[in-house]
C-alpha cells in the first residue's frame, strides 16, 4: 500500500464545531487526508423537526460518500449523530460512522458530588438517545440538562474572532451551575462541538471551578482505532479540502478555514 491508496477520513458538522474534533484526529492519523463537510445551509440543527433533519443528513450523505468514498465518517456533531446514526449505519451499511455523543458516562465516572450538567443544544437534550446514556451510566448522580438556543450559534461567532458579550454567554451557561444539599456542580460535559472553543470563557466566568468535559479526543481516538494501521507512512503536508453546503461561507470562515490546513472548495 502506498500513500496514494490511502482513501481520506470525511469529517461531518453542522457548521465549525467539529473542528475541535479534526484537530484531534490530525495528530493521531497525521498520515491521512480529512475532508471537512459543514452543513452551514441548515445550521442550526436545533430548530428543525426530526424527519426533515434526518431526511436533509441522510441524503447529503449519499452525495457525499458516492463523491469522495471515505475510509470512515466522523459525525463531529452531538445533535445530527443522536438523532439520524442508526439511520445512516442503516442506509449505509459499508461505511463505518464514528459518532459523538453526550460524554456522560466519563463524566458519571470522575464526579465527586455527584452533581453532573449537560450543556447541549435543545435538540440533544431532548433525545431519547440522551435520556437512555443518563439511565444506563449516570442513574446515581443527579444529572442537569441545559439545552441552549443560542450558545452554537455565539460559539461560531466567537471562532470567526467576532465580539461575544459576556453577559450573554453566562445566561447560556448559568444554569448548569446547581447546589445541593451542600454539594455542587463539578463536571460539565460540553455536549456540542462548538463549545470547547470558548471553554477559556467558560472558565472565566464560571461561578466556581468546574471540569469542563471534552469529548474530542476520545472521538479522535474511536476513530483512530477503526483505521487500518499505517506505520511507516510519513505525516502528510498540503491543505485539505473543506466543504460548504451554502456554497458561500464569508471571508472570516475562509480564513479560519485556512488556519487549519483547510481549502475551502
Amino acid at each position: 500500500m502506498t500513500i496514494a491508496d490511502l482513501k481520506p477520513i470525511l469529517v461531518f458538522d453542522s457548521g465549525i464545531g467539529g473542528l475541535t474534533v479534526l484537530r484531534e484526529a490530525r495528530v493521531l492519523m497525521p498520515e491521512r487526508h480529512f475532508i471537512y463537510v459543514a452543513d452551514d445551509a441548515g445550521f442550526p440543527y436545533g430548530g428543525w423537526e426530526e424527519a426533515a433533519l434526518k431526511e436533509r443528513i441522510v441524503a447529503l450523505f449519499a452525495k457525499l460518500l458516492a463523491e469522495h468514498d471515505p475510509e470512515i465518517c466522523v459525525i463531529a456533531c452531538n445533535t445530527a449523530f443522536t438523532l439520524v446514526g442508526a439511520d445512516l449505519r442503516a442506509a449505509f451499511p459499508d461505511m463505518r460512522f464514528v459518532g459523538t455523543v453526550p460524554a456522560i458516562k466519563p463524566a458519571a465516572e470522575r464526579t465527586r458530588s455527584g452533581l453532573v450538567s449537560v450543556l447541549a443544544t435543545p435538540g440533544t437534550v431532548k433525545r431519547a438517545y440522551t435520556r437512555d446514556l443518563i439511565q444506563s451510566f449516570a442513574s446515581q448522580c443527579h444529572v442537569t440538562l441545559v439545552g441552549s438556543q443560542n450558545l452554537a450559534r455565539m460559539a461560531e461567532s466567537y471562532i470567526r474572532g467576532e465580539a461575544v458579550e459576556d453577559v450573554d454567554v453566562l445566561a447560556e451557561i448559568g444554569p448548569c451551575f446547581t447546589e445541593q444539599d451542600g454539594a455542587k456542580t463539578d463536571i460539565v460535559v460540553l455536549a456540542c462541538t462548538h463549545y470547547p472553543f470558548m471553554a477559556n470563557v467558560f472558565r472565566r466566568l464560571a461561578p466556581w471551578p468546574v471540569d469542563w468535559l471534552d469529548p474530542a479526543e476520545a472521538i479522535a481516538r474511536q476513530a483512530r482505532r477503526l483505521v487500518p494501521g499505517t506505520e511507516g507512512f510519513e505525516p502528510l503536508i498540503g491543505e485539505d479540502p473543506a466543504i460548504f453546503t451554502s456554497g458561500a461561507p464569508d471571508f472570516s470562515t475562509r480564513r479560519l478555514m485556512q488556519g487549519f490546513g483547510l481549502t475551502v472548495r
